[in-house]
């Protein structure tokens, strides 16, 4: 073997290897996200730890809890998409938030402020193995969106990222003395189940001054394992439903495909957008959802 040829050989060697790293990488991770399925009494915890200004007013904690059924309703290569339902007295089901996990995703829709995502682009080489999650209300609108590594090392199995996003469900009605809550999330594989770990700065942003933490809090959300039994309920109204909701994902779809500004309205008509695609009947056509959807996109915003 002449000199070329041993290191076109040796090449060959280390990309062969490298691309069966990354495959063997790829698998877990996917093992990682899917292991989040399956039905889960949650418990949501919720505490303000710190404040620069000293004569801050510390809000009280916020305990919660909840029976959740998670679900995969998508499954490619390269995506997951995982739908939460709450359980409520064992019979009422309320869709609850979505996950969509996209693997080496370059375009991501990144909170501003005042219900406004702006969308930008990675370099490739700035994702090459890393997932995005992006994060949805329980209309399908945005919410969040941040892309990093799955981590699985000493025997342990967990995804971080920092991002901004909007008021947490449980204090956008309460509170107007921030505007941005900027979240470091942690999902984390564990015995039990599952762990969602937050690290969120509460920040004041406008146009004229830089960003101003307004307060710290801690959160730990832990999702344990229960029978799935429990979830029936959640899985038979799915299955009921599932038709529907596809549709509207796949009007949203069109729309975060224009990858421009978005910009939502809180109301149109004096409804808010859940309580429209909520109280439409389930056989209602895509033309009719996108006209239901429509209203709520800031006028400079809108597009044939």
């Amino acid at each position: 073997m002449n000199k070329n040829s041993f290191w076109l050989h040796l090449l060959f060697i280390l990309g062969f290897t490298i691309s069966g790293y990354a495959q063997d990488a790829k698998e877990k991770d996917v093992e990682a996200i899917k292991a989040m399925c399956g039905c889960y009494e949650v418990a949501f915890n919720f505490a303000e730890t710190f404040a620069p200004d000293k004569n801050y007013k510390f809000h009280d904690r916020y305990r919660s809890g909840a029976l959740e059924w998670v679900t995969p309703v998508e499954e490619s290569n390269d995506k997951i998409v995982l739908q939460h339902l709450l359980i409520i007295n064992d019979t009422m089901i309320i869709k609850h938030w979505r996950q969509d996990w996209l693997y080496e995703n370059t375009g991501l829709y990144t909170y501003y402020k005042d219900n406004q995502w702006n969308y930008g682009e990675l370099p490739q080489d700035e994702v090459r193995g890393q997932w995005t999650q992006k994060v949805y209300q329980v209309d399908d609108s945005p919410r969040y969106e941040g892309t990093a590594t799955w981590i699985h090392t000493d025997g342990k199995h967990y995804w971080e990222n920092t991002t901004d996003a909007p008021l947490p469900r449980r204090e956008h009605t309460k509170r107007n003395d921030y505007n941005v809550t900027r979240r470091t999330n942690r999902q984390e594989i564990t015995s039990y189940g599952w762990l969602h770990e937050q690290d969120n700065d509460k920040i004041v942003r406008n146009d004229q001054v830089e960003d101003k933490i307004l307060a710290q809090e801690k959160g730990m959300n832990y999702y344990r394992k229960t029978e799935d039994a429990r979830c029936d309920p959640a899985r038979k109204w799915w299955k009921e439903n599932q038709e529907y909701w596809a549709r509207v994902r796949g009007e949203w779809d069109a729309i975060f495909a224009r990858k421009t500004t978005l910009k939502l309205l809180p109301k149109a008509n004096d409804k808010r957008l859940y309580e429209v695609l909520f109280d439409m009947d389930t056989s209602a056509s895509s033309e009719d959802i996108k006209d239901a959807i429509v209203p709520f996109i800031a006028p400079d915003n809108h597009r044939d």
